[in-house]
């Protein structure tokens, strides 16, 4: 019974604004608040009670007279109205979140600024040959084979994470336990745990040597290095799927199967900013290296393009015909990538607002896809086909494929150099893909720096 009330309630038309949920609980003469009720809790349960309603067949007799009450407000207000309508569009802040979107912007349009400055330098000195280079860097990344593998759990591992020097690798998995290892040896150092559900994904600190990790217990947690616990985020109201930092290591971007993302304040803890705008769970969160966007995809098949400066959606971007599971920016602040369970991998030309490039990338689901962080000059695509995947981001054309797990590839990470790729999986093992340059190549690339 429990399962048949739960199908109607999905199948039924809830509003978004906590606003319009209250006045249709009043009307419907059910208390609009109870004591530590969320919006979201709120929300599911005037759907229980609308599905109730509408398993007793008193629904549509409740909702037609309060019809005529509204149909006579509504003509009498219709300023009002055409003022409701754009307010389910945004929520009132707090004051920490205005200060973080004020510190955003100014950190994001000093690296703006600086990667501008750079583009420019580079496409007008004589002395730089960018197309050189790139064939130089995917030259590098076809020689990448398989330099270790080693068990990283006893159950199947779900994420990994380079440090920001390369000297550590974090792994997470079902086992609800994630664990450090020493690069490029990987003998594991420490331990962590605290959660109590399986986790789902981890991340390190782009600027401190701290990580996050995300579980299925509804939370995320920050770590040091040594296995000490620092902080719990805890607000949503369903699993966490993916976890990713701020480039300036100063906020924390979870997303979750309750149908949002938020953002944290990593010092305090706070919750800054609770984000809907998905009509299904969010799954994936990348954010520009510049800071200023951050991109949230979902099981809607779905992706949208966010301004933290001011909290706009600026694009959706629809393509994907099943959900879309993971993004990455590239490095030169306007390509985005994404794939998902169609098997696809997309590349999205944010200045155009329009997907360039659909590359039939897996023979099942991707599972993450990645940039090279320095330039953006390849992409690597995991899936469920049990393999990853190197792609020029020339021409999206493929460049290599590391073969060699023997089950489902969860996630995958490239190391900040872009000479070593880390790739986790449902075998439970770690496997690194590093670069067998010679040291005359390495000492070409000295040059080209």
């Amino acid at each position: 019974m429990q399962e048949l009330m739960m199908k109607r309630a999905s199948a039924l038309a809830v509003p978004t604004n906590d606003a319009s949920v209250r006045a249709r609980l009043r009307r419907l003469g059910e208390p609009i608040t109870l004591f530590g009720e969320r919006e979201m809790e709120r929300r599911d349960r005037l759907r229980m009670i609308m599905a109730k309603l509408d398993a007793e067949g008193q629904l549509e007799k409740l909702m037609k007279a309060h019809e005529e009450e509204e149909a006579a407000a509504s003509a009498a207000t219709e300023d009002t109205e055409e003022e409701m309508l754009q307010y389910p569009f945004y929520t009132e802040g707090s004051k920490a979140l205005l200060d973080a979107r004020i510190d955003i912007a100014k950190y994001s349009i000093v690296r703006a600024a600086s990667r501008l400055q750079r583009a420019r330098r580079r496409r007008e000195d004589p002395d730089e040959d960018v197309d050189a280079e790139m064939d130089w860097v995917l030259n590098q990344a076809r020689t990448l084979a398989l330099d270790c593998s080693e068990i990283g759990d006893d159950r199947p591992l779900s994420g990994c994470s380079f440090s920001q020097d390369g000297k550590l690798l974090a792994t997470c998995a079902l086992s609800g336990v994630a664990k450090l290892w020493s690069m490029p040896q990987v003998k594991k150092v420490a331990t962590l745990k605290g959660h109590t559900e399986r986790l789902t994904d981890v991340t390190f600190s782009p600027t401190d040597n701290i990580l996050a990790t995300a579980s299925a217990d509804r939370t995320a947690k920050l770590w040091n290095t040594d296995g000490t616990l620092l902080k719990t985020f805890k607000g949503h109201l369903d699993r966490l799927a993916r976890i990713n930092f701020h480039p300036s290591g100063k906020y924390l971007g979870t997303t979750s199967f309750d149908k949002t993302w938020r953002l944290w304040d990593v010092d305090t803890g706070v919750e800054l900013l609770l984000q809907e705008g998905h009509s299904r769970s969010v799954y994936g969160l990348a954010f520009n290296q510049d800071g200023s966007l951050a991109a949230s995809c979902g099981l809607d098949s779905l992706a949208r393009v966010w301004d933290l400066r001011t909290g706009r959606s600026i694009l959706a971007l629809e393509g994907h015909v099943k959900p879309v599971l993971a993004l990455s920016f590239s490095g030169n602040g306007y390509y985005l990538a994404s794939g998902g369970e169609d098997n696809t991998c997309r590349i999205w030309d944010l200045r155009k607002k329009k997907s360039l490039y659909t590359i039939p990338a897996h023979s099942n689901l991707i599972s993450q896809v990645k940039f090279e962080p320095q330039e953006g000059y390849f992409l690597v695509t995991a899936s469920y086909d049990t393999t990853a995947k190197i792609w020029s981001a020339r021409d999206f054309k493929p460049v290599k494929t590391l073969s060699g797990h023997e089950a489902k590839v969860t996630s995958l990470d490239v190391s900040g150099d872009g000479n070593c790729i880390a790739t986790v999986s449902h075998d439970r093992t770690i496997k690194l893909w590093s670069s067998s340059g010679t040291e005359e190549e390495n000492r070409h690339e000295m040059e080209l720096d």
